[in-house]
C-alpha cells in the first residue's frame, strides 16, 4: 500500500487531498514539528532532506509536492481526468504545478519570515532591529510582489471555475497550498474569485476526508 510521510501543518495535506481525489489506498506516517516550526530529524531517515511530503509506492521514495502529483496522476489516473491532455489546458497546467512552488511559495515563505523577526525565538536584543528590517522588506519589496502575484492569479481565474478550465486537475491541488496562504496572510483585499474558488475546493468530499485525515492546516500571520 502507498505510504505518505505526512508532517501536520505542512504542504503534505496536498498529497492526501490527490489520493482521496483519485480513490487510491494509503496509509500515513505522522510527523508533528518541532517547537522551532521545523521537521523532526526522524523525516532524514525517509529522505535526506528532511521534509515532506514523501510518499513510498512499489519500491520508490519520491519527495516534492509537484513531483509527487506528477507521479500519482500518471500512475492512477489512466483517464486523465486530473490532467488535461491538449492544447492551451495542458500547457496551462504544467505552468500552475511549477508556478506554486517556484514563484508563489517563496514570496509566502519569506512574508512568514519577516513577521516573525521581531519575535522569538529571536533574541530579544536584535528583535527591534529584526522588526524594522522586515517593515521595510515588506513595505519596498515584498508586498508589491504579492499584490503583483494576487492579481495575476484572480484575472486568470475570471476567465474558469478551475486552474486549467472548469474541471479539477492536479494544478488546482498543487496550488491549494499557497493560495490559502496568500488569502490568510497575503494582505491582498478585493480577490473574489479566489476566494470563490477557495469555497469551491473546501466543497469537495475528498478535500473534506483529506482534513478528516491529516488534520486541519492553519495559516497564521506570523
Amino acid at each position: 500500500m502507498l505510504t505518505v510521510h505526512h508532517l501536520n501543518q505542512s504542504r503534505s495535506q496536498r498529497i492526501l487531498w490527490a489520493l482521496e481525489e483519485l480513490g487510491v489506498p494509503y496509509q500515513i506516517v505522522r510527523y508533528q514539528r518541532e517547537k522551532t516550526m521545523l521537521a523532526p530529524e526522524s523525516l532524514k531517515k525517509i529522505h535526506p532532506l528532511g521534509k515532506s511530503p514523501v510518499v513510498e509506492d512499489n519500491g520508490l521514495i519520491i519527495a516534492e509536492s509537484g513531483a509527487i502529483l506528477e507521479y500519482l496522476q500518471e500512475t492512477y489516473d489512466p483517464e486523465h481526468r486530473f490532467a488535461p491532455q491538449t492544447g492551451k489546458s495542458k500547457q496551462d497546467y504544467r505552468f500552475w504545478l511549477h508556478y506554486a512552488e517556484g514563484s508563489l511559495m517563496p514570496l509566502l515563505l519569506m512574508k512568514l519570515i519577516m513577521t516573525r523577526l521581531g519575535k522569538p525565538p529571536v533574541p530579544f536584543g536584535v528583535r527591534s532591529v529584526g522588526k524594522l528590517l522586515a517593515s521595510g522588506v515588506e513595505k519596498t519589496f515584498l508586498n508589491r510582489q504579492l499584490e503583483t502575484h494576487a492579481r495575476f492569479i484572480e484575472a486568470e481565474l475570471a476567465q474558469h471555475s478551475w486552474f486549467t478550465g472548469n474541471q479539477l486537475s492536479m494544478a488546482d491541488i498543487q496550488m491549494s497550498f499557497p493560495v490559502f496562504a496568500l488569502l490568510a496572510r497575503g494582505g491582498v483585499d478585493d480577490l473574489p474569485n479566489l476566494r470563490a474558488w477557495k469555497k469551491r475546493v473546501e466543497m469537495r468530499p475528498a478535500w473534506q476526508r483529506a482534513i478528516v485525515q491529516g488534520g486541519p492546516v492553519d495559516f497564521p500571520d506570523g
